[in-house]
């Protein structure tokens, strides 16, 4: 069966790469993300990853999805639009812990297999230059939360409780035990 990616995230495909796993396809899902009333990280991210999954499934594939979310509180923070919103995201966030969940969803021949990952991470407290100097790098665009762990925003997260490929985009150790429950052969670690 091939493996399909519905994902249009770089850094899922380097995670997956660096486990030996190259999907046939990447094929990203469009569809509606936007956070439903009240609804809380963990079931906001199953939902969004199975109905990706779930868009783009045909026979004779394997397809994985999967939608990071970065969450202080009960509030999602998802991809900030605008360099001021970044900024309140990482104002947010300056010394204090906050969550990092992941969903993750497979659909193959009829079946589901899912998964919500979640790390608690530590931002330390934030001087303003620290944060301007970081919307100038611009890595702040794209990034759930508006920062990246795996770039210059690491200098910002002295701890983290979990899975560290969670945070960059797609817990790994999960990912692979699902994948291989739906049959599939590619990873040979």
């Amino acid at each position: 069966m091939r493996l399909v990616l519905a994902s249009a995230s770089p850094r899922r495909l380097e995670l997956l790469a660096q486990v030996g796993i190259v999907p046939d396809a990447v094929r990203p899902a469009d569809i509606d993300e936007t956070p439903l009333a009240g609804e809380l990280p963990r079931p906001y991210v199953a939902r969004v990853s199975l109905a990706k999954a779930q868009a783009i499934a045909a026979d004779g594939t394997i397809v994985l999805a999967a939608d990071t979310t970065v969450a202080v509180g009960r509030r999602i923070l998802g991809k900030p639009a605008t360099a001021a919103e970044a900024v309140a995201f990482l104002q947010l966030m300056s010394g204090r812990r906050h969550r990092v969940t992941t969903g993750v969803a497979i659909v193959a021949a009829g079946r589901i297999w899912q998964r919500a990952v979640e790390t608690s991470v530590r931002m330390k407290r934030l001087s303003d230059a620290e944060i301007s100097a970081y919307i100038r790098s611009d890595e702040w665009r794209g990034k759930s939360g508006g920062y990246g762990i795996q770039g210059l925003a690491a200098a910002f997260i002295p701890a983290i409780n979990g899975s560290y490929s969670n945070v960059v985009g797609l817990p790994l150790t999960e990912t692979l035990g699902l994948l291989a429950g739906a049959g599939y052969q590619g990873a040979h670690i």
